[in-house]
């Protein structure tokens, strides 16, 4: 299989500037799946669950960890060292045909310009570093500040390493803006709704993700002790810091929640659009797994709509399925592998009382690390979850006042 980029460094030391947030050395270790109960409460970066087998990104703290609660592991860090030479597609950029932030925001604004009586761009807050963080708005009447019709909101990148969470949601953009004259289904639907798309929450850690350090997950912002970045998914007020399982207090830790909820730009500039807005549904890409997930993350639980939940889950996973016939799970996030806490989802559900999914897209070579998508699979993937997505905003239209 072609890949769209080298694993340079992928076992962590990747940048030759000092202070740099990956600046310090990972492992990749796997620990027999019946052991993997025990993980729960050590917050650790889960790589991916792959032929009975636990994957984990692990600093030294990780594995000191893992020591002193007798878990016992392989170092299985060369298999994911850079391939041969030859192995890799021949790319002008290490990205491929992957966004990045300045090819995202021309992308964006060349939808705007063809197509100025459907889209609209916000920049609706800055990140750490100072790029902007953008939203497509897709409708009828764009121009229009308020339009009293249902809205859709649908985020991609929280996690800088998740590439292809940046690539559905601006294929679907893309989809909903270029077929409306054609496709009257998609007309009428984007006719009587508002669609909003943020395919790019994170975009300072996506930048590292692309030019330092393939498996960077977190923003990157400098907490002051040598250790670098917020993961934006554990940084929402609704049950921040619950627990130390479905988050961490600890700096070094990939999950770190930060010091307190919404202490990041970009979760501030998500909460403020959602604010200032009446969303019927949220979506929040992720990858990978291949599953649909509902709240609540931060406990097993289930919501007081959680039949509503899991039909409406249900109802997307078989769109995704009879596209390519790639079937996606769905459950409830607390019933996963680990629980998490002051994520998205949960947020906007607990907070807002909006119906609230991450959908976790597919890998292609599980083997090479999961979160690594050929090229080649981006548009079958993208496309799969077109009919989800024409669901839900249906589903938005026809529940707008209920």
């Amino acid at each position: 299989m072609l890949l769209a980029f080298s694993l340079w460094s992928a076992a962590g030391i990747i940048s030759g500037r000092t202070g740099s947030p990956a600046a310090r050395k990972h492992a990749i270790v796997s620990i027999e799946k019946p052991a993997a109960a025990v993980l729960k409460s050590l917050c650790l970066d889960i790589l991916m669950d792959w032929n009975g087998k636990i994957y984990i990104v692990a600093s030294a703290d990780d594995l000191k960890k893992m020591k002193e609660a007798n878990i016992r592991y392989r170092d299985e860090t060369a298999i994911f060292s850079a391939p041969e030479k030859g192995a890799v597609s021949l790319q002008t950029l290490r990205n491929g045909a992957f966004h990045s932030y300045g090819e995202l925001e021309r992308d964006l604004l060349a939808l705007e310009r063809s197509h100025p009586h459907l889209a609209k761009v916000y920049d609706i807050g800055d990140s750490l570093e100072m790029r902007n963080i953008y939203a497509l708005k897709i409708s009828d009447n764009v121009q229009f500040e308020e339009e009293g019709e249902a809205q859709v909101l649908i985020l991609g990148c929280h996690h800088a390493r998740e590439w292809i969470s940046v690539e559905v949601p601006y294929y679907v953009a893309e989809h909903l803006v270029v077929s409306y004259d054609s496709d009257a289904r998609i007309r009428s639907l984007i006719d009587r709704s508002e669609v909003w798309i943020v395919p790019l929450v994170n975009p300072d850690g996506l930048e590292y993700s692309i030019h330092f350090y393939r498996y960077w997950r977190k923003n990157t912002r400098n907490n002051g002790d040598g250790t670098y970045g917020v993961d934006p998914n554990r940084n929402y007020s609704y049950q921040w810091g619950h627990d130390d399982e479905g988050s961490s207090p600890n700096t070094i830790s990939d999950v770190y929640r930060g010091p307190e909820p919404f202490s990041e730009p970009e979760t501030r500039a998500v909460r403020d659009l959602v604010e200032q807005n009446d969303f019927q549904v949220v979506i929040s890409y992720h990858n990978y797994s291949q599953v649909i997930l509902y709240p609540w993350g931060y406990t097993a639980d289930p919501t007081n709509k959680d039949a509503l939940l899991r039909n409406m889950a249900a109802a997307m996973a078989a769109r995704m399925e009879a596209v390519n016939g790639r079937v996606y799970g769905y459950g409830r996030s607390g019933n996963a592998l680990y629980v998490t806490n002051g994520d998205t989802v949960d947020w906007a559900f607990g907070a807002k009382g909006i119906p609230a999914f991450t959908i976790e897209l597919p890998p292609v070579d599980q083997l090479l690390g999961a979160f690594i998508n050929a090229e080649e699979d981006i548009l079958p993937i993208a496309r799969e979850n077109i009919p989800a997505m024409l669901y839900i905003i249906n589903w938005a239209v026809n529940n707008r006042n209920q």
